[in-house]
């Protein structure tokens, strides 16, 4: 197609629940419901690792970070979701799709380095456990943690910046809740050779690296914890990182179920797989962030505690 013929695309439709309107309104409580509990709990657990003393260390810092950053990629597109429920005609402009790629690419992104910089953190406190003050000190942990923020930027504007340069002009329908990065590039009217071997390239180095990095942290860690003599030093040892390793088995196990699992080959059930494939991707996004802080509230003591001083001071009267 010649370029004079082209007709660029501004905006695009996004297409969602439309094939099924009766389950727009529940899915829109469902989701709100499940939004609000992320933003409570997680703004929670933000405000007890800074208001408690106690909690002021490189773990409960990058908890903090973790937190944050389910609640920024959460809000990056859940609001935008919702919306898309209450509108018959779910449009969104170019510009604002390529920002909330970005936004959504960056938090999953950051996300991994960060479950792998806390993964360190418990192998240096279980493994090496008097040079952790010197190891991770503020020096050390402040930098760990802008770093994977950066980096989940870096990768996301690189990423983003070569979706947005391709021609779109012809399908603007994307076949999903949100600007997703796939469902997009599907519609470009050029090859996206490069797109997918980049985004080959960043998934195995922001999914397969800190994959394996935790995984050797966490058998020097069990091996570690085994040598310890007494049964309730093994059990106090392995509950600094229980919640860790939970988040992380929860956050990794959903990615493979999402993108391990078979398709159909039945064409007659090609609907009900297309509606499964994007139901199970707008639920990835949400249960993580929503799990995070139950795991780390029910199987941390030291949160537990601030968590109930913190409700009591607000609750006592002044």
């Amino acid at each position: 197609m010649e370029a004079s013929n082209q007709s660029t695309v501004t905006e695009f439709v996004l297409l969602g629940l439309s094939a099924h309107p009766k389950l727009e309104k529940t899915f829109f409580v469902l989701i709100l419901s499940t939004y609000l509990v992320i933003l409570l709990g997680n703004g929670v657990l933000i405000l007890v690792t800074i208001l408690d003393s106690h909690l002021h260390t490189p773990m409960y810092f990058f908890l903090g970070n973790l937190s944050f950053l389910d609640i920024c990629y959460t809000t990056s597109s859940v609001p935008l979701v919702l919306d898309g429920f209450l509108t018959p005609r779910k449009t969104i402009s170019f510009s604002a799709c390529a920002v909330q790629m970005f936004l959504s690419f960056a938090m999953g992104a950051t996300e991994c380095v960060l479950l792998g910089m806390m993964a360190f953190d418990r192998y240096v406190a279980i493994c090496s456990p008097l040079r952790y003050p010197v190891v991770m000190s503020k020096a050390a942990y402040v930098p760990m943690a802008a770093g994977s923020w950066v980096a989940g930027g870096a990768n996301s504007l690189v990423q983003i910046s070569l979706a947005v340069q391709l021609p779109f002009c012809g399908d603007n329908v994307v076949n999903h809740f949100t600007c997703e990065v796939l469902a997009v590039l599907k519609l470009a009217c050029a090859d996206i050779s490069i797109n997918v071997v980049s985004m080959a390239v960043a998934n195995a180095i922001f999914l397969g690296v800190p994959v394996l990095f935790i995984s050797f942290s966490y058998v020097f860690i069990i091996a570690t914890i085994l040598r310890i003599p007494s049964a309730e030093g093994r059990k106090k040892a392995f509950s600094t990182c229980s919640a860790h390793l939970t988040v992380v088995v929860i956050f990794y196990g959903t990615i493979l179920f999402m993108y391990g699992k078979p398709k159909s080959r039945d064409p007659l059930g090609a609907d009900k797989q297309d509606l499964a494939d994007k139901l199970i991707s707008l639920f990835y996004g949400l249960l993580t962030p929503m799990l995070n802080p139950i795991i780390y509230s029910l199987r941390n003591k030291d949160v537990k505690t601030a968590v109930r001083e913190l409700v009591s001071a607000k609750c006592l009267p002044q």
